[in-house]
C-alpha cells in the first residue's frame, strides 16, 4: 500500500502570494507552484484548487523519505513556521523539485521556440523562391 500526503502552502513572496501544492508518494515528492496576485481569500484557494487540480503542472519526483506523522510541541512548531518563512542558502526538497520543473520548462521552450524560428525561416524562404519564380515568368 502506498502512502499518499499532499499540502497547500499559500505564502507571500514579494510582491505577490504564492500557493505551493506539495505530494508525496511513495517514489519521492512532487511540487507545483502557483502565483496569485492579491491576497486570495481561503474560499478562492478552494475554488482555485477545485478547478484547476486536473490542469496542475507538478514537477518531476525528487527522491526522499516522506516527513514522519508526529505530534510537535507548540514552540518547536512557531519556530519552525519562522523558519520556513525566512528565505534559507539551503534548498528545500520542494525547492529542489521546483528548480528542476524550471529547467525542464526552459529546455521546452528552447525546443519548441527552436522549432519555430525554424519553420519561420521555411516559410520566408519559400515565399521569396515563389517571388522569384513569379519575376521570371514575366507576368
Amino acid at each position: 500500500m502506498s502512502v499518499f500526503k499532499a499540502r497547500l502552502s499559500v505564502y507571500f513572496e514579494p510582491p505577490f502570494w504564492v500557493a505551493l501544492y506539495r505530494r508525496e508518494e511513495g517514489d519521492g515528492c512532487r511540487v507545483c507552484r502557483t502565483v496569485f496576485g492579491a491576497e486570495p481569500r481561503d474560499q478562492e484557494v478552494l475554488d482555485w484548487l477545485q478547478a484547476q487540480f486536473r490542469e496542475l503542472r507538478f514537477s518531476p519526483a525528487v527522491a526522499g523519505t516522506p516527513d514522519p506523522d508526529r505530534a510537535v510541541n507548540p514552540k518547536r512548531a512557531r519556530r519552525e513556521a519562522r523558519k520556513a518563512v525566512r528565505p534559507s542558502a539551503v534548498g528545500t526538497k520542494a525547492q529542489q523539485a521546483l528548480q528542476l520543473q524550471r529547467e525542464q520548462g526552459k529546455t521546452e521552450r528552447k525546443a519548441v521556440s527552436k522549432e519555430r524560428r525554424e519553420a519561420q525561416r521555411e516559410r520566408k524562404l519559400a515565399l521569396r523562391q515563389e517571388k522569384r519564380r513569379e519575376k521570371h515568368k514575366g507576368h
